[in-house]
């Protein structure tokens, strides 16, 4: 973990940098503000560019700043975002559970990684809209988990619900 600035200390011990990254419309903009703001909304909008948010967390006694970008998961920012997986200390690659789409275009999404961001980076693989109707999944648990397993990255199933 990285140190943080001197004159920032008593505001935290650690700053960690994640990025959240995946198609566009697999709900990344919403994790994020469930889990920075407690808030929920059905509504899409799309990200453009990019977009952040800090959120601190106590973690074994220590204070831990999370910088958390989000974004956007249309091919005409991709120029613009790769420029963020430099200093990533974590990448949550997320997809939609009921879009297979969604899916197979993590491969496409770990290649980014592996281009763009450093070599020892923690990856994540979030299935999201887990909570939808079981009737309109169309990548199953086991499939994700076989991906993340072929990754050697960790597998979280989310159902909107975080810290």
């Amino acid at each position: 973990m990285a140190a943080p600035p001197a004159r920032a200390r008593s505001d935290y011990d650690y700053l960690i940098k994640l990025l959240l990254i995946g198609d566009s419309g697999v709900g990344k903009s919403c994790l994020l503000l469930r889990f920075s703001d407690g808030s929920f909304t059905t509504s899409f909008i799309t990200t453009i560019g990019i977009d952040f948010k800090i959120r601190t967390i106590e973690l074994d006694g220590k204070r831990i700043k999370l910088q958390i970008w989000d974004t956007a998961g249309q091919e005409r920012f991709r120029t613009i975002t790769t420029a963020y997986y430099r200093g990533a200390m974590g990448i949550l690659l997320v997809y939609d559970v009921t879009d297979e789409s969604s899916f197979n275009n993590i491969k496409n999404w770990i290649r980014n990684i592996e281009q763009h961001a450093s070599d020892n980076v923690n990856k994540i693989l979030v299935g999201n809209k887990a909570d939808m109707d079981e009737s309109k999944r169309a990548v199953p648990t086991s499939k994700g988990q076989a991906l993340a397993d072929e990754y050697a990255s960790n597998f979280s199933k989310l159902v909107q619900k975080l810290i």
